[in-house]
């Protein structure tokens, strides 16, 4: 299958791997801040494949497992209100807000619908007139273009009962302030998707600033051997950089009128990240021009106080500093059927992915 056992081939994965043993003098942690990219090492074990001085950290890079639950709360909080429909993707559905979950919500009623596009969300509006339809809107710079388009769309449409309750965010900031805070990293192994709307350009305040590269990768394993191989050679030649691993997908400029769409909706606000707090134009807000369709300017609802988990070490595990396996509730009280932190709901979360793959 063309892109898929080329890229899973056994014996360049173990070139790579050789070669980074080869090449690797100095102890290092790199860090992938794209959850596709956390399940992929697990899932292929390609730590296992590394010299001891290559160490392999997760960061923030699953959307739902950052996001606030306040959020959880307030769609929780929308979904009781007899007039709204709360559509969603499926890996939301479970996450754990203070008292309850859309899926608990949806069991006892509530009119909750797992959509696999948000034009399909415009679909149940379409058809629900008299109904408030709410569209969650969660994702980095990968899924935000799509709330974007939908928007736009339902405004030419005229569908004045169509609404977007956005989380989107963006991956720099959150990537600055890691190391901002001290986190030890050497190297980012950049998010592919994301990259794919951006380009390469929304990385370069990095090498800049910090004197670290990053390398945006693919999803196969040969991609992530080879980014692992490219980072390794900037830290041992001392020559960090912004490279592009994934050139079969992404491009220097990236998707431009994708771009034009985000700027159009959105503008940038400061947002909560769980295990970062909150974080100076790292979210996206749906723009005054389009409030009409903004679930938060335009419904009004009581939101319970939040209450986080106890136990729960999702935070620190987002921020790299601790792993799945360090957490009290791991595999025990918290396991993918039943999660205490959003980190073991997602299928890209880091405690899911361990879970799965390296119990």
């Amino acid at each position: 299958m063309k892109y898929i056992d080329e890229y899973r081939n056994k014996d360049i994965v173990q070139y790579f791997a050789g070669q980074i043993n080869i090449i690797s003098t100095k102890h290092v942690r790199i860090m992938e801040v794209c959850g596709g990219h956390t399940v992929s090492i697990q899932k292929f074990g390609l730590p296992y494949l590394l010299p001891k001085t290559v160490e392999l950290i997760s960061g923030p890079g699953c959307p739902v497992c950052v996001t606030s639950r306040e959020y959880i709360d307030r769609a929780v909080a929308y979904s009781r209100m007899e007039d709204v429909i709360i559509t969603t993707y499926g890996d939301l559905i479970r996450v754990p807000g203070s008292t309850s979950t859309l899926e608990k919500e949806k069991a006892s009623g509530a009119d909750v619908r797992i959509v696999y596009s948000i034009l399909d969300a415009m679909l149940i509006a379409k058809n629900n007139g008299l109904k408030k339809v709410i569209f969650l809107g969660i994702g980095f710079e990968t899924t935000a273009p799509a709330s974007a388009a939908g928007i736009l769309k339902a405004r030419t449409a005229g569908l004045k009962n169509f609404y977007v309750y956005s989380a989107h965010k963006v991956m720099p900031p959150a990537m600055e302030a890691l190391i901002d805070d001290g986190v030890n990293i050497d190297g980012y192994i950049g998010p592919g998707h994301v990259s794919t709307i951006t380009g390469q350009s929304i990385y370069m305040d990095i090498p800049k600033k910090y004197k670290m590269g990053v390398v945006i990768s693919g999803f196969e394993p040969v991609d992530i051997m080879q980014s692992i191989h490219m980072l390794v050679q900037q830290i041992e030649n001392n020559e960090p950089k912004v490279e592009i691993q994934y050139t079969r997908v992404v491009k220097p400029e990236g998707n431009v009128v994708a771009q034009q769409m985000l700027d159009e909706i959105f503008e940038y606000r400061a947002d909560w990240w769980r295990g970062l707090g909150i974080l100076k134009n790292s979210g996206l807000k749906i723009k005054k021009e389009y409030e009409m369709h903004d679930s938060e300017k335009m419904i009004e609802v009581e939101v319970e106080e939040t209450i986080e988990p106890k136990g729960c070490i999702c935070g620190l595990i987002l921020r790299g500093e601790k792993k799945p396996k360090d957490c009290g509730l791991f595999g025990k009280s918290c396991t993918p059927a039943d999660p205490v932190g959003a980190c073991m709901v997602s299928s890209e979360g880091s405690c899911h992915a361990s879970y799965l793959y390296n119990r």
